[in-house]
């Protein structure tokens, strides 16, 4: 699970995510708290990719968008929930903890840059019209 390349397809990157945070949950002490954050954790970090394979199938540009931002939202849940888990736990897998914040900051961040890129086009489209 450490030291891995980046990988370049979102959709595999973001399946990646998921599935890693499901190995790491199963590196959780054995207690309510980790039990709760967990499933939530699991949830969250699930919901980054099948929103983002969702917007790649979206009916319009509206749709793609207001997946991308749910795919945006979720990476921010994932990043509290890990968090949580990581700052209230001794945990055996310190490093991979920090590895997943840090994956689902970037996450975060490529999906706000792609709704920019998505306003910012429709936006020089307009100006456009006005030339």
């Amino acid at each position: 699970m450490l030291d891995k390349k980046p990988v370049y397809d979102l959709e595999e990157r973001t399946f990646q995510f998921a599935k890693d945070i499901r190995l790491f949950i199963k590196t959780l002490p054995k207690n309510t708290q980790c039990f709760e954050d967990g499933k939530q954790l699991i949830r969250s970090s699930g919901s980054v990719g099948a929103n983002y394979r969702e917007a790649n199938e979206s009916l319009g540009k509206k749709d793609f968008a207001m997946r991308v931002k749910i795919s945006r939202k979720e990476a921010k849940e994932s990043t509290y929930w890990l968090r949580l888990i990581h700052e209230t736990n001794k945990l055996k897998q310190e490093k991979e903890a920090t590895r997943l914040i840090d994956e689902s900051e970037q996450l975060k961040k490529f999906f706000l840059q792609l709704l920019k890129n998505l306003y910012s086009f429709d936006f020089f489209i307009l100006i456009l019209k006005f030339i």
